[in-house]
């Protein structure tokens, strides 16, 4: 066992870790960050995606201790601090577009779309097709994944609150 030291969603997080134990394991099962999702373990699936230093990584390989000193930014941690606990205007767009319909792939396709986005803000269709190509929707929506990508586009800063979300079931 060693330390572990990561930043997470902008927090410092210290764990005592194996140092076989798999980053995603730390992250979900110890450090409780669920939006995380952890179904194939071989790095096929794309669900177990996250931003480490600034780079898109599939956690289900990556070594716990590989990330000692990085930063790792999941979903939760994409709302600006000053937000309210509004909505981005990418999970807006995957919310009016039905996007999400089961929503345990939504985390990732939200960070991959937030990263395409951050490197060109108007990507064509083919450039979207690819950036999502590494992730699986179990529910087939990625038509309305697609629609809600290129939807973001035409979104101002505004964002939807959480409350109006809540309201809406």
């Amino acid at each position: 066992m060693r330390e572990c030291e990561v930043k997470v969603n902008g927090q410092t997080r210290r764990r005592e870790v194996k140092d076989n134990e798999l980053l995603l394991d730390l992250l979900r099962e110890r450090l409780e960050v669920k939006s995380v999702k952890a179904a194939c373990w071989r790095g096929e699936c794309g669900l177990c995606t996250i931003i480490l230093n600034g780079e898109l990584v599939k956690s289900c390989l990556i070594l716990a201790v590989e990330a000692a000193g990085g930063e790792v930014v999941t979903v939760e941690g994409m709302g600006e601090d000053d937000s309210g606990g509004e909505l981005t205007a990418i999970q807006r767009a995957f919310m009016e577009h039905g996007a999400s319909q089961c929503g345990f792939c939504t985390p990732a396709f939200v960070l991959t779309t937030h990263e395409l986005l951050k490197r060109n803000s108007s990507p064509t269709e083919s450039e979207v097709t690819e950036a999502v190509s590494g992730l699986i929707c179990r529910c087939g929506t990625y038509n309305q994944i697609r629609e809600a990508i290129a939807a973001v586009r035409s979104y101002d800063k505004r964002r939807v609150s959480k409350k109006l979300v809540e309201n809406a079931r």
